[in-house]
Parts: structure tokens; C-alpha cells; sequence
């Protein structure tokens, strides 16, 4: 629970951070899939999201821990790309080990995460909180390349939910490990 002002803005800068990763990694699969002249800076401001959300751990963390992630977070999106363009072109080799190479990634991302803040992050809910997330843009960019728009919008809104509970759950680990910062 938030309580104070400078809580309630680190959540709230959280909340927009990861707001903006799926909406970017949206609109990046809707132009990367229709071909459209916008996919280029599409992925410009998505490959920015990625700095912002390390920028957002440096005063917590230190630098190092930002850019380390800010690292990841762009093989997360690359990587994410890759799997797009496998999709869309039906190259199911190219498709495997696009995924498998996201999925470690995502294993990557969740163990960096916990070694920050193994009492508020621990490993295995980091762990299952990426794959949730990598599971569900899955599924979203499934149906966007089948058509199927129903289960597009379905599949985005369940991402919507579960980006802001992992924006919580970090919001809630930086106040829990840094509370001091926080009065």
C-alpha cells in the first residue's frame, strides 16, 4: 500500500514505465506485422522505454545496475522482434530459437531482479511473473497475426493487468528495501 507522496510517485512512475512498454511493444507488433511506415519509430521509442525503465533503478541501485538492465530489457525487446518477424515470415526453426533465446532472457531478466532485492523479489516469483508476461505477449501477437482481433484485445488487456501488478510489485520492493528514501 502506498502511504506516502514520494511513494505514491514511484508507483505512479512505475505504473507508466511498464504502461509504456506494452503499449510501444503493441503498437510495434501492429506495424511490424502490417508492414507500416511507422515501425521505425515505433521501435525507436520502444528501444527508449528500455533506458527510461533502467534510468528508473539508478537511484536506488546505482548506475551500473540501470544500464545493466536497460541491457537486458533491449535484448528483451530484439529478441521479441526477431520472433515477430519469424512469425510473420512462418519460419518455425527461426521461431524456436527466437523464443527459447526470449525465454532465457526473460530467466536473465527475473534473476537480476531478484539479486537486487531477493526479500521483496524472490527468484522463483520473478521468474513466473516473466514468463506470465512473455506468455501473454505471445498470445497477443498470435492472434494480431492470425486476425483473430477478438482475442487481440483480450489477450492485451490481460497483459495491461499483469504489467501493473509487476510495476507494483517492484514499486512495492524499492519502498520495502529503501524506506528511509521514502519519509
Amino acid at each position: 500500500m502506498v502511504s506516502s507522496t514520494k511513494e505514491a510517485a514511484l508507483r505512479d512512475a512505475m505504473r507508466k514505465l511498464w504502461e509504456d512498454h506494452i503499449t510501444w511493444t503493441r503498437l510495434f507488433i501492429v506495424s511490424a506485422v502490417a508492414d507500416l511506415p511507422d515501425k521505425g519509430a515505433t521501435t525507436e521509442r520502444l528501444l527508449q522505454n528500455q533506458v527510461d525503465i533502467g534510468n528508473a533503478i539508478k537511484p536506488y541501485y546505482g548506475d551500473a545496475a540501470g544500464e545493466k538492465l536497460t541491457a537486458l530489457l533491449k535484448t528483451h525487446i530484439t529478441t521479441a522482434a526477431e520472433l515477430v518477424a519469424a512469425a510473420k515470415a512462418n519460419d518455425t526453426a527461426k521461431m524456436g530459437d527466437a523464443s527459447k533465446r526470449w525465454y532465457t532472457n526473460a530467466d536473465e531478466i527475473a534473476a537480476f531482479l531478484s539479486g537486487a532485492n531477493p526479500k521483496s523479489w524472490p527468484a522463483a516469483d520473478m521468474k513466473q511473473m516473466m514468463h506470465e508476461h512473455l506468455d501473454l505477449t505471445t498470445a497477443e501477437a498470435v492472434a494480431h497475426l492470425k486476425g483473430n482481433w477478438a482475442d487481440d484485445v483480450a489477450a492485451y488487456d490481460k497483459i495491461h493487468t499483469q504489467i501493473l501488478q509487476m510495476a507494483d510489485m517492484l514499486t512495492a520492493g524499492i519502498i520495502n528495501q529503501y524506506p528511509a528514501k521514502f519519509k
